[in-house]
């Protein structure tokens, strides 16, 4: 969200004239005393749908009911839901078992839905930086056993023409959150998206796979710096696979070590993600 401006200057001379911890106290008093004239007059709404809310960044009742938040028992390789759990150590799904994906273990706050996909959404296609911090601290909870052994965030990155297009990458957004959450360093220079890729909307499996394929790449200035470390690749939403996969071989061919994957939600139907 954009810092609230300074609500009024301070004279001339007047900020060397006061010691500096009073000058920080009477700064800080004059911004929350900004801030609540704000809410008075725009009180906070709800990220998804504008109802009400006691605070900023929050969801609304209605809105936090439908959100269908992953707990476990989950899947301890793919991150799923699992209908109960059952014996002792790490539980896996038949599908990890059947099709293991490239990634160590993956997470997620919540399966797709509609209050996440207008959370994506909002943050993706419609600027709404305001929603990165709370979306970003729900996923430094739900990660927390990947992110504990973890060395480094690394956001999938966009094609350097999408970025200009769109002006920021949600996903470095996102990571970015996590890493003041975890105190982990986000190293956004470590992969790279060289090639432009159509959108993945539509696609099956196999096309999915194929539009990304050799499309990302870690510069060669990096490999030293990742070789051998447990990294955390960060995006919004877990569809197939296929980027996220594409993401995981490129930084293991150039050496990284345990590569696991947190994002904020989890396609189990890739009927249900109309998302690129």
């Amino acid at each position: 969200m954009t810092p609230l401006p300074e609500p009024w200057p301070a004279p001339a001379g007047e900020a060397e004239a006061l010691p500096p911890a009073l000058a920080s106290r009477l700064r800080g008093l004059a911004r929350r005393l900004w801030g609540g004239l704000v809410d008075v007059a725009l009180p906070p709404g709800c990220m998804v749908c504008r109802a009400a809310v006691d605070a900023p960044g929050c969801l609304c009742g209605a809105c936090w009911s439908r959100l269908a938040f992953i707990a476990p028992p989950i899947c301890d390789r793919l991150g799923t839901p699992l209908p109960y759990g059952f014996g002792e150590g790490r539980l896996l799904s038949p599908a990890a078992r059947e099709a293991p994906p490239a990634y160590g273990r993956a997470r997620a706050v919540a399966a797709f839905g509609e209050v996440t996909r207008d959370l994506i959404h909002a943050l993706k296609y419609a600027d709404r930086l305001d929603v990165a911090p709370p979306m970003g601290r729900m996923m430094a909870r739900a990660g927390a056993d990947i992110l504990a052994d973890a060395q480094a965030l690394v956001p999938v990155p966009l094609h350097r023409l999408r970025l200009w297009r769109r002006r920021f990458n949600q996903s470095a957004a996102l990571a970015g959150v996590i890493g003041r959450e975890t105190g982990l360093p986000v190293r956004a220079g470590w992969l790279e998206r060289r090639r432009a890729t159509r959108p993945q909307v539509g696609l099956d499996r196999a096309a999915r796979a194929r539009n990304v394929q050799g499309a990302f790449a870690v510069p060669d200035m990096a490999k030293g710096e990742l070789r051998g470390r447990r990294l955390v690749l960060v995006d919004d939403v877990l569809t197939t696979g296929a980027t996220i996969d594409a993401c995981v071989k490129a930084l293991q061919r150039a050496g990284a070590g345990q590569v696991d994957v947190l994002v904020f939600a989890r396609v189990a139907d890739e009927a249900d993600a109309p998302i690129s």
